[in-house]
């Protein structure tokens, strides 16, 4: 039971890894003992990023803009030069937009689902080689997509192309799932509720949370590191190896009791 947990030995790729949920996840992989690589956006925040996570383990900042195809193919590329084999692949980037639906832009669009749905399957496609050679049939490799609870149910945010984008994720979760079980590899996705990120900023202030929010959640507090990446960590692991296709809500009840 002592290794049920461990990821030692493994490399991982988080992207969004440097700031957010990203980060929350990027360290608890760390410190469960895999390698870990992250991109971001900004080369300096990727950099400051890794430097300050290397004191948990070993970090690889891989600075991309995922918004196109071509990056996306690149940082597959740049992966597999520095890390070079792959056990877990956590599709975590993301972009939102909000705003009335009358006034809701065309632009709100493509780059929403480039990032959040193109993408995730094109890194997939990109590192399948590795992930099929990590994975074996006792010990798959393992492909996370982080969705979210807006993709689920409806929550009021006016981020239609958002949601519309998380709820497109989940399906392509289980798609891949069915699909690649026979490499051995597994796919899941995580839905994430609400948890102190820039995306629930206008929810928050400094430390005081919006009374509505905390009163939309069963358990009347907003997610924790350690919410996400045990999450991410028991999937990872050895005690989440039987597990592919689902769709595990860590969302204080959000959607489980709504």
């Amino acid at each position: 039971m002592s290794d049920l947990f461990s990821l030692g030995g493994k490399s991982a790729l988080v992207t969004g890894g440097a700031q957010g949920l990203g980060r929350m996840i990027a360290e608890g992989l760390l410190r469960a003992g895999a390698t870990v690589a992250i991109t971001s956006r900004k080369t300096e925040i990727c950099e400051q990023a890794a430097a300050e996570m290397g004191s948990i383990g070993r970090c690889i900042p891989l600075p991309a803009d995922l918004s196109t195809a071509e990056a996306t193919v690149e940082l597959a590329q740049r992966y597999r030069e520095v890390a070079g084999q792959c056990n877990i692949l956590v599709n975590n980037a993301g972009r939102t937009w909000g705003g009335p639906v009358e006034s809701f832009p065309d632009k709100a669009w493509p780059g929403v689902m480039a990032v959040n749905v193109q993408t995730p399957f094109t890194l997939v496609r990109e590192l399948l080689p590795e992930l099929a050679a990590a994975g074996t049939e006792l010990d798959p490799a393992r492909v996370i997509n982080i969705g979210s609870v807006a993709g689920i149910k409806p929550e009021k945010l006016q981020a239609y192309s958002y949601a519309a984008s998380k709820a497109a994720l989940h399906m392509l979760t289980r798609d891949l799932a069915g699909d690649l079980a026979a490499r051995n590899i597994t796919v899941n996705a995580v839905i994430p509720g609400y948890f102190p990120t820039k995306m629930t900023a206008h929810m928050r202030d400094d430390d005081e949370v919006d009374s509505a929010l905390l009163a939309h959640i069963p358990l009347k507090r907003l997610g924790r590191p350690d919410d996400i990446a045990g999450l991410v960590i028991f999937l990872c692991s050895r005690a989440g190896s039987y597990i592919t296709g689902a769709q595990i809500p860590v969302d204080g009840g959000v959607v489980g009791c709504g």
